[in-house]
């Protein structure tokens, strides 16, 4: 699934216009906590979050996410949205809350990714 079907599938409003939404996204993790993002993030996730304030731009940096899909139609302030944009980093916001938003991309077959570390789990035992 690419950044682009994401939005599509979510009806979101992309935040950080001229970005590139072609990239591939391979697993979602939907999280208030970025620790938990970071504890459990996968190549190319997608983060969905109602967190928006700067921490939620590091720990995509950090955890080379994909980009972020807001949650429950909340915007981050001017100042995060041009720090993303600088640091290229695809922003959207959805009206859908997490779980809708979730199940939508779930049903999609974009995988969560406990499912993509258990499947690289296996790959290498």
């Amino acid at each position: 699934m690419t950044l682009l079907e994401v939005q599509k599938t979510l009806q979101a409003e992309l935040l950080t216009l001229n970005v590139d939404l072609s990239r591939d996204v391979s697993s979602a993790c939907a999280s208030d906590l970025m620790s938990d993002v970071l504890a459990f993030h996968s190549p190319n996730t997608l983060i969905l979050t109602g967190l928006t304030n700067q921490q939620t731009i590091r720990t995509v940096e950090i955890a080379d996410a994909v980009g972020v899909v807001f949650v429950r139609g909340k915007r981050p302030e001017n100042e995060i949205i041009e720090f993303a944009l600088k640091k290229q980093i695809p922003l959207m916001t959805t009206n859908y809350c997490m779980y809708d938003a979730s199940g939508l991309l779930y049903a999609k077959g974009l995988s969560g990714v406990t499912e993509q570390v258990r499947n690289f789990h296996k790959r290498n035992d």
